[in-house]
């Protein structure tokens, strides 16, 4: 079930950026145009999720609370980031921004048929790391 699906989510809930291009995590958030290019940092990477973490606050003055994602869920992934994403979050009130770094489940079949696999998996870790994080802020 989508939060979305869910009455009165808007409450809660202000929004979602689906930034998949590089041009457009520039524009819409804010990330570096030059760590996007960089071939040692580029588009998976701690660094990119830490920005468009902050960018999501910067233009979104009614969020207590940023999540962003970056990862190569596969099939066509470069060397050694299939399945690599990159998870940040951050509390308006408890800066900095946290980043953990994570390895999807590797692909047992068809990689078309694995995508939806890992894309479940990913919002799940999204999630799992947004809960652990407001317990820690709880205790």
């Amino acid at each position: 079930m989508a939060m979305t699906s869910v009455s009165g989510i808007s409450e809660f809930f202000c929004g979602s950026a689906v930034t998949y291009r590089n041009d457009t995590k520039a524009r819409w958030l804010g990330v570096s145009a030059d760590d996007l290019a960089n071939p040692a940092i580029g588009a998976v990477s701690s660094q990119v999720a830490e920005q468009m973490c902050q960018g999501v606050l910067d233009r979104t003055p009614e969020a207590s609370l940023a999540a962003a994602i970056t990862g190569h869920l596969g099939p066509n992934a470069p060397e050694g980031l299939d399945g690599v994403v990159y998870i940040g979050l951050v509390f308006r009130s408890a800066a900095p921004v946290t980043v953990q770094r994570h390895l999807l489940s590797a692909q047992t079949e068809v990689a078309e048929r694995q995508r939806p696999v890992r894309q479940q998996e990913a919002a799940v870790l999204v999630l799992q790391s947004i809960l652990a994080e407001l317990k820690r802020q709880t205790h």
